[in-house]
C-alpha cells in the first residue's frame, strides 16, 4: 500500500537514480523493470518508516510553533486592577 502518489516524472526520475546507484555499486546494470521492482520495494517496506518520520517531524514543528503562539497569546493579555 502506497500513501502518497508520485508523480510519472518524480517516479522516473527515482528509477533513474536507482538505475545508476546500482550499476555504480556492482558495475552491473539493471533494466527498467528490475529498478522499478526495487522502487516498489522501497515504497511498500521503507516508505511507511520515512513517512512516519516526516509525521513526527512535522508534529514537533507544529507543537514548537504552538508555543511560541501560547507565549505570544499571553504577552496580549493585559492586567486587570483588582477593586
Amino acid at each position: 500500500m502506497m500513501f502518497t502518489k508520485i508523480p510519472k516524472e518524480q517516479k522516473d526520475e527515482m528509477i533513474g537514480r536507482i538505475q545508476s546507484f546500482y550499476y555504480e555499486q556492482t558495475g552491473d546494470e539493471i533494466g527498467d523493470l528490475g529498478a522499478e521492482n526495487w522502487f516498489d520495494f522501497f515504497m511498500k517496506e521503507i516508505g511507511p518508516f520515512l513517512y512516519n518520520q516526516g509525521v513526527m517531524d512535522s508534529k514537533d514543528v507544529l507543537m514548537d510553533k504552538m508555543l511560541l503562539l501560547e507565549d505570544d497569546l499571553y504577552a496580549l493579555k493585559r492586567p486587570v486592577n483588582p477593586k
